[in-house]
């Protein structure tokens, strides 16, 4: 039996979302019901300590289930001697087209491929981060690289894996009725959500 395929039959009977990855979600629910019922009165997972202000100002833009995995990322990049921050969380349709418009009608460089409703920033479900040294912004690092790794440990697909445009700050949560389906239907499927206000997560 393979690792995922554990995680997946541990993840089925203490009945959280299925996706074989041990993110916090599942490991607040083990704690729950081996260590502690109850932690201040909220679950294990909602439970992990709050980050730097720019970080938290973004990640409560995030879904619920986002937010406690973007905080651990950045607590495990920081435990790992990495500075980061959560530069950029939910976007609107209308956040999106002006992102687009740059480099195209309006002044600067191309940063975004996506359209409004064709980026999952505009679901609550993505972030990007930013690698610091002290207070300087590094736009290329090798090690966006390392803390790829520690998302793709905490369940989070990685925008360094990208194979048409990589995007190494890029980090989201797939949700798990999209996990076997493209990129471009699950887009789809959460425009659909979106416009019937259904949560992404439903």
């Amino acid at each position: 039996m393979k690792i995922e395929e554990m995680i997946a039959a541990v993840q089925q009977a203490i009945g959280v979302d299925v996706d074989g990855k041990a993110g916090p979600q599942t490991w607040g629910a083990l704690y729950e019901r081996l260590v502690n019922k109850d932690v201040e009165g909220v679950s294990a997972s909602e439970a992990i300590s709050k980050v730097d202000d720019r970080s938290e100002k973004n990640i409560a833009t995030l879904l619920p289930q986002v937010q406690p995995i973007a905080r651990a990322l950045v607590q495990k990049a920081h435990a790992a001697g990495i500075n980061i921050k959560i530069i950029s969380a939910l976007r609107t349709y209308e956040e999106q087209n002006e992102l687009y418009a740059q480099g195209r009608t309006k002044p600067g460089g191309i940063v975004t491929n996506a359209r409004g409703g064709h980026s999952n920033h505009n679901f609550g479900i993505a972030f990007d981060i930013g690698v610091f040294e002290g207070s300087k912004y590094l736009t290329a690092s090798p090690k966006y690289k390392a803390v790829g790794a520690l998302g793709i440990d905490l369940g989070l697909e990685w925008g360094g894996n990208w194979k048409t445009i990589v995007d190494e700050p890029h980090f989201q949560l797939r949700p798990t009725w999209a996990i076997n389906l493209s990129e471009k239907q699950m887009l789809t499927e959460l425009r659909s959500r979106h416009e019937q206000n259904l949560s992404a997560y439903a």
